[in-house]
């Protein structure tokens, strides 16, 4: 998913779309595909929206089989996947994030439904609340209890059985997605929660120096 708009980190993304921004000096989309192809994974959709040629161009000859698809409007992680997916089974991630490394391959590999869970960043509602998870099975979603450590990551995994229809007639933007797995899970479908290691993105501007910083010390 590489539609977003990324307004918290306004004036940056008034010209640049959030998936080519740097962390450790290089697009964090294709960092992430990079780790899509350590996985195994050959065919990629990649959904744009805003700034959509910017993504599209630096992506030019990557060696994955691409596929691009539009979102015109800002219509949510829903739409995005219903855009997007060919069929279950499938992973979906968002192109804002960089995972620890081999992370993808492993979440990759657990069958049916799931869910990343990190610890680093941790849980801060609203914005990012905590994932339950009980003896590696996701109980609730969206988990206000501030004793949970627990967050989710942006990274599901559409098992095959994920019917389409349940990314139909969702409460809106932005956890779409969310309430999506908390319907399986109250149909009595069983959502694994695999615990991965920290993630980092761009939320603010300072964070751009924040996650390249060190990366550009590096080379002196």
């Amino acid at each position: 998913m590489a539609a977003g708009e990324g307004r918290r980190l306004r004036p940056l993304t008034e010209r640049y779309p959030k998936p080519v921004l740097p962390i450790d000096g290089r697009p964090v989309i294709a960092t992430l595909l990079n780790e899509l192809r350590a996985a195994g994974i050959e065919r990629v959709t990649v959904v744009t929206g805003y700034l959509a040629e910017q993504v599209e161009d630096l992506l030019v000859g990557f060696p994955l089989e691409l596929r691009f698809v539009r979102q015109p409007d800002p219509l949510g992680s829903a739409d995005a996947v219903r855009r997007g997916l060919g069929g279950p089974p499938a992973l979906v991630v968002a192109a804002d994030t960089v995972f620890t490394p081999g992370d993808i391959a492993r979440f990759a590999a657990t069958p049916g439904h799931a869910i990343a869970a990190r610890r680093d960043p941790p849980p801060e509602p609203p914005g990012r609340y905590g994932l339950r998870i009980k003896d590696g099975l996701v109980t609730r979603v969206l988990d206000d209890d501030p004793a949970n450590p627990l967050a989710a990551a942006p990274l599901w995994r559409l098992g095959e059985s994920f019917d389409p229809g349940l990314l139909e007639r969702l409460g809106g933007p932005p956890f779409e997605l969310a309430e999506a797995f908390q319907r399986l899970i109250d149909v009595g479908e069983i959502v694994h929660g695999v615990e991965i290691g920290p993630t980092r993105d761009l939320t603010d501007p300072v964070d751009l120096l924040d996650r390249n910083v060190p990366y550009l010390r590096s080379l002196s």
